[in-house]
């Protein structure tokens, strides 16, 4: 039985105006996001799929990629689409996308 194929993008292809998902955990996300993202932690996402934003697609991101991976999966064969952001923040900085953190430090990917 074969897995199907995750959507994925690079960041540089995330458009400006991308419904953005956040699904890494609490500390990670007040320490630097995107701005205008909306924060579901992975691990919460079965009791908040309510909190889900409406996007065509919702772009899906983490760290690195993998916990965005297998989210995208998921909501995917829920009835959504959606699609992982290749690299995730770790690759959101280093591409100097905006970073807003949720404390007066300095935004960072942790």
């Amino acid at each position: 039985m074969s897995t199907p194929e995750i959507p994925e993008v690079t960041v540089a292809d995330v458009p400006a105006d991308a419904v953005l998902l956040d699904v890494r955990e609490d500390h990670e996300w007040t320490a630097g996001h995107a701005p205008g993202a909306v924060h579901v932690p992975m691990t919460a996402l079965a009791e908040r799929l309510d909190q889900v934003p409406d996007g065509d697609p919702v772009y899906v991101i983490c760290r690195s990629g993998g916990r965005s991976a297998r989210v995208t999966s998921y909501l995917n064969s829920q009835g959504w689409e959606s699609v992982n952001v290749a690299g995730g923040m770790s690759v959101w900085a280093a591409s100097g996308r905006p970073l807003v953190a949720e404390r007066d430090t300095a935004p960072q990917v942790i």
